[in-house]
Formats: C-alpha cells, structure tokens, sequence
C-alpha cells in the first residue's frame, strides 16, 4: 500500500486533470496549509492569478479571534467571492487540490457560494 503523501499526489493530478480554468469560468484553486488556508482564481490560458485570499489577507488576519478552522475557511471564502465579484467574475470551477470535500475545504466553498460565485 501506498503512503499517504503518495496517494494524494496521484489524487491531485487525477483531479487536475480533467479540471482547467479560463478567463470566463476561473479555476478556484484551494490549499490547506498547517496554519492558513487559501484560494486563488486563476486563468490557466495565460497562466494568471486573478484573485485570491487566505488567512493571511489583512482584510481577515486581524478579524480572527480564535483559530478556529471552519471560521477561518469562511471568512475566505466570503473575502474570494467578494473579490471575484467586484472583478465581475461569477462562474468558477473548483478545484479541491486533492483534499476531500469536507472540513474547512466544504467551509469555504461553501461561503464562496454563498458569496455569489457559481459552481
């Protein structure tokens, strides 16, 4: 059997592989640090990051109080669609970067959803 880290690699490139962004319907990319959280819209056609938030974002790094993951996983997702829709972007393909749709992964898209982004 095949170690965590290896498994999702493999999970990763599966799942990127049949999702790609462009300038109309941005890929929603996710990364679940040990500490942060982020997402970043980006046109995988030129290769640009048009948006993008974390928990590092001055607009929510001083907000938090507790260190709370699912709080967190909120606030930027309601700071990325925020931004996403003062750019006029509102269709997004989401891509999970390999980590199952649960926890502070399902917090934020859901709060981008909410948000106004579509996907």
């Amino acid at each position: 059997m095949k170690d965590a880290s290896v498994r999702f690699k493999l999970r990763k490139k599966r799942v990127r592989r049949k999702i790609s962004g462009s300038a109309e319907r941005p890929r929603l990319s996710l990364y679940r640090g040990q500490k942060h959280i982020y997402a970043q819209l980006i046109d995988d056609e030129k290769g640009n990051t048009l948006v993008h938030a974390s928990t590092l974002s001055p607009e929510i790094k001083d907000g938090l109080k507790s260190k709370d993951t699912m709080v967190a996983a909120t606030a930027v997702g309601t700071l990325v669609a925020k931004k996403a829709i003062e750019k006029g972007i509102k269709k997004v393909v989401l891509d999970r970067g390999g980590y199952a749709y649960m926890g502070g992964i399902k917090a934020l898209a859901e709060a981008a959803r909410k948000g106004g982004l579509e996907f």
